[in-house]
């Protein structure tokens, strides 16, 4: 009678045994260097979101986190890798509105924002309408009537299909009923060389990457595309002020691992950015990128806004119509 309750004990025992060691194994978490694909080219608003990530995230955890900009096919390359990745939660990619935009214009992916499982949210990124200071315009409304005048004449900086900024230039020229030409970059960074060298007459652009040059007079700034004016440019009226509120495409960007990653690695992923978001360092890092810190947020609450967020971009796709064309 011992001996077999003693094998029924050793039997459950066992079973308790291999139930609890990979949720101890999971709590564990980070037990190595993660790697965090960044589809964008380095030195962009979203290489620097990820570093200032990445780098309090390391010292938190006590593991290195290794950032790899992988750029191509307007961000699809890097994000395919990314939803192809082993799902163990050692494989980050950068989340903005593209994995949520380009699934609804590329009709070739292998991937779709339910190939992945947000798990960070980091700041908004509040943007603004720039100009060369040669163009006579300084207001939205100037710049619509010289557009008007001349269809197809003007031409903007597009950083990619499915960017923020192609979104927001998208769904401008549609509330504005005007047309200009799109002129394709890889990133932000070489096409506001090329505004600030007069090679292309307007951008959408992340007010953390212009500012500067719109203080010293190298840009002028129209207006900025956010629920309120920016600190870096109080002079500057919103989209809404400018008379165009629709035109108003604020994104947020943060952290998406491939699906399948187990629950309490991602949910303590969510926990861990939510908790350095209430470091004073890491918001005023964030805050002299003209990006607004967000409040932290839980993994379900993302899960939730990937799917309103999915469903507004598809709604600005459909009403601006964007085309794999532009």
């Amino acid at each position: 009678m011992r001996n077999g309750l003693s094998r029924r004990m050793f039997a459950l025992v066992a079973v308790l045994a291999a139930v609890v060691a990979p949720a101890a194994a999971q709590t564990d978490y980070p037990t190595r260097r993660i790697h965090v694909i960044v589809p964008y080219p380095a030195g962009g608003i979203v290489d620097i979101v990820t570093r200032i990530a990445t780098e309090k995230l390391s010292a938190v955890w006590g593991q290195p986190i290794i950032v790899e900009a992988k750029p191509g096919a307007n961000s699809n390359l890097g994000t395919d890798l990314a939803a192809r990745a082993e799902p163990d939660g050692y494989t980050w990619t950068f989340m903005g509105p593209a994995v949520m935009a380009n699934p609804r214009i590329y009709s070739n992916l292998r991937w779709s924002e339910k190939s992945f499982t947000g798990v960070g949210v980091m700041a908004w990124a509040p943007a603004a309408m720039v100009v060369h200071p040669s163009l006579p315009a300084n207001t939205v409304k100037e710049f619509v009537e010289l557009a008007r005048k001349s269809p197809g004449v003007f031409n903007y900086g597009n950083a990619g299909i499915g960017s923020s900024v192609h979104l927001n230039t998208a769904i401008f020229m549609h509330e504005a009923k005007i047309n200009l030409t799109s002129v394709p970059y890889k990133g932000q960074p070489p096409a506001i060389l090329d505004l600030l060298a007069n090679r292309i007459h307007v951008k959408f652009a992340s007010i953390g990457l212009v500012a500067q040059h719109v203080q010293n007079g190298t840009l002028k700034a129209l207006a900025v595309v956010g629920n309120q004016r920016s600190p870096l440019l109080p002079n500057v009226p919103t989209m809404a002020e400018a008379g165009y509120p629709a035109a108003n495409v604020v994104p947020w960007y943060g952290f998406a691992v491939p699906k399948g990653v187990p629950q309490p690695i991602v949910e303590k992923i969510a926990a861990t950015i939510a908790q350095i978001l209430t470091d004073p360092a890491v918001r005023k890092q964030l805050e002299q990128q003209a990006l607004e810190p967000v409040k932290p947020v839980t993994a379900r609450e993302i899960a939730d806004l990937i799917v309103k967020d999915t469903e507004r971009y598809a709604t600005v796709i459909r009403e601006a119509g964007i085309k794999l064309s532009e």
